[in-house]
């Protein structure tokens, strides 16, 4: 039986103008950045909008305009993210990778018709010594 889920964390969004979408994502949504992540968003990386109570998130990156890829990020704790990694080397045969985000750890694969998934902790000091 696969470990637990916590909740979703958050999508990627590509948009062509980053500015403009971000923008749009404020009058329309309602959506705000998320400042404690605002420094993932230069040189390419991800502006991290949210919701007012902090419970929806939008990874939004500049890129050309594109078929949607969006991926799906899960968010467990530090326990249950070392019996993720497991679990998914174990049934994808090695086929995941995980990256380390500095406030954050994420395990990335994807489905068999290349729909991406992300699982993802922010009990970050707890799950990288338990990586190590």
């Amino acid at each position: 039986m696969p470990p637990e889920i916590d909740a979703f964390d958050h999508v990627h969004v590509y948009a062509a103008n980053r500015a403009a979408a971000e923008a749009w994502y404020r009058d329309v949504l309602g959506f705000v950045r998320t400042r404690e992540l605002e420094f993932w968003a230069p040189d390419g990386g991800p502006l991290t909008l949210q919701n007012e109570q902090g419970t929806v998130h939008l990874a939004l990156f500049e890129r050309p305009r594109q078929a949607c890829r969006s991926t799906v990020a899960l968010r467990v704790g530090a326990a249950a993210f070392g019996r993720w990694r497991d679990h998914l080397n174990s049934v994808l045969n090695g086929a995941v990778t995980m990256q380390d985000h500095e406030v954050s750890l994420s395990l990335y694969f994807a489905d068999p018709d290349g729909n991406p998934f992300e699982i993802t902790t922010y009990d970050y000091a707890m799950a990288k010594a338990a990586a190590s």
